[in-house]
């Protein structure tokens, strides 16, 4: 009779055939270096999941390398899977998640921040918007862990300013509550 192997599916990912498993899937190397912040937003962030590291796989652990020039921005975003534990190796760093949608209607969203330096650690909250800014004059450099494998990431202008096609520019000026010449000027960039 014949074998059959058969694929086990965990998490969103094929668990690799135990036999063809190797010290490789388990080794990332590099988070040494330095990212490329040559960019718009002066930021590279390096990521450490199970895109990255097979290993990771049903471990519910990831995590990321970020690099900010002076002044540089790491934008509003969410991870909808984990929560984010960030620790500054080098810089100063201007911090801050807000809260989503309260229960009572008359309570407003609330931000939530502070200045971060070298050993300093910060909290983002599963799902909850955040950003982080160098607010030095040099380069700056953290580590963060995140509680999932496979966080996930939904920069917000990105998703909401640069979709293909756009978001219908009356749903915009509606949701924004501003004139539609401010969408468009909004939208340009990710044009």
């Amino acid at each position: 009779m014949a074998s059959v192997l058969l694929a086990v599916f965990v998490n969103g990912k094929i668990c690799k055939d135990p036999n063809m498993v190797s010290a490789d899937d388990f080794f990332f190397p590099g988070l040494n270096k330095p990212g490329n912040t040559s960019n718009a937003q002066g930021s590279k962030v390096t990521p450490v999941n199970v895109n990255q590291l097979p290993g990771l796989n049903t471990l519910g652990i990831s995590l990321v390398r970020i690099d900010y020039a002076p002044y540089g921005l790491n934008p509003p975003h969410t991870h909808p899977r984990a929560t984010e534990v960030l620790v500054v190796v080098e810089g100063t760093l201007f911090v801050g998640f807000v809260t989503s949608n309260p229960a009572d209607p008359n309570v407003k969203n609330k931000l939530f921040t502070k200045t971060l330096y070298p050993g300093d650690v910060f909290v983002f909250p599963e799902g909850l918007i955040h950003f982080q800014f160098n607010v030095g004059k040099t380069d700056a450099f953290v580590f963060a862990g995140l509680s999932s494998q496979n966080p996930g990431v939904i920069t917000i202008a990105n998703a909401v300013f640069g979709s293909d096609p756009p978001i219908n520019l009356d749903v915009l000026t509606k949701a924004f509550q501003v004139d539609a010449n401010v969408i468009k000027y909004l939208q340009a960039p990710f044009m």
